[in-house]
């Protein structure tokens, strides 16, 4: 879960296909410059919101480092020396973020949080009943995609088509250039959720992390312990800006080593997130580096940190895991 500001969506179930006031044109994107989201040229005012994105041009590629699916048993498996996607995320470029921004495209069962500014007050998200939304890209003829997106965006005790939908409710509606007017008069229903899913896999095969960590000699195990500043150094190396490196499990000053340490930092290697501005519509894939807005949630001792092996029966192919059983969240 991001910790940061969260801002209302002022936007309700009902609202009309239009979110930030685009005409239904051809958005050919062929007539304006690609301005870099986040720059003074990147407002409604100067550029059109469906060729730059000028509502969250803050981009965060994330990912996830699971040690198990919880559904190995009907097959659901991990990737063999990958990480796995988390979303592709559209934050403010103070580095607050908005939620659920359309609810006549919300697909998720579960959302959360349950409200659009995560309060109490916010307007209710109300919870998704249909089918399947695999349903709704295959008409679409991307087998390949949705071939792609289960083997390397894997859902944690739950099928991957949920938080597929997840993503794309809670973050995909919140990007201007993916409003639904960006795509014409000839827009099919549906098409929108393609191009999303698309363009966050095309940010995530940019972004090998296992690789890049391996590189540096930073592997699973479950004996070695790792040391977040040499993480990020890693990580930078290869990406020229430093990540967001998360972080599970117990603080560190809570564990037998850290006892009577001040680092509260979490000591399980978890998530990573990639922030980047993009120069256009985030789908072409123009990006630019930029630091992490935040600080890591993980300790920072010397060797206080653990990326676990993942437990076997959760590997598909079988390598980097341990004993089955053995699963760490």
């Amino acid at each position: 879960m991001k910790n940061s500001i969260v801002v209302a969506a002022a936007l309700t179930a009902g609202v009309s296909a239009s979110l930030y006031g685009e005409s239904n044109l051809n958005h050919t994107c062929q007539l304006v410059p690609d301005y870099l989201s986040c720059s003074a040229d990147a407002v409604p005012s100067k550029a059109d919101s469906c060729c730059v994105e000028t509502y969250g041009g803050l981009f965060l590629q994330t990912q996830f480092w699971d040690t198990y699916t919880g559904l190995e048993s009907q097959g659901q498996l991990l990737p063999a020396d990958s990480w796995t996607i988390h979303g592709l995320w559209p934050d403010f470029c103070n580095g607050s973020y908005t939620q659920y921004c359309d609810l006549t495209r919300q697909y998720d069962p579960f959302p959360s949080p349950n409200t659009t500014n995560g309060l109490p007050n916010g307007t209710v998200v109300p919870p998704y009943n249909g089918t399947d939304i695999t349903a709704f890209v295959t008409p679409f003829g991307r087998y390949d995609l949705l071939a792609y997106m289960n083997k390397y965006w894997i859902g944690q005790n739950q099928k991957n088509w949920i938080l597929w939908a997840h993503e794309f409710s809670k973050h995909a509606t919140c990007f201007s250039t993916f409003d639904l007017p960006c795509y014409g008069p000839q827009y099919v229903k549906h098409y929108d959720l393609v191009d999303f899913f698309e363009t966050t896999v095309k940010y995530f095969l940019r972004l090998p992390t296992y690789d890049w960590l391996a590189d540096a000699g930073i592997e699973p195990s479950n004996s070695t312990t790792y040391t977040l500043k040499k993480m990020e150094k890693a990580l930078k190396r290869e990406y020229r800006a430093t990540p967001y490196l998360g972080c599970s499990g117990p603080r560190y000053n809570a564990t037998a080593a850290g006892a009577g340490s001040l680092d509260n930092g979490r000591t399980e290697l978890s998530e990573v997130w990639y922030y980047f501005h993009a120069y256009g519509r985030p789908q072409d894939g123009n990006s630019v580096p930029v630091e992490q807005t935040g600080k890591s949630s993980c300790a920072t001792t010397k060797g206080a940190i653990k990326y676990y092996e993942r437990a076997a029966n959760a590997v598909a192919g079988g390598s980097n895991s341990t004993a089955p059983g053995q699963y760490r969240s």
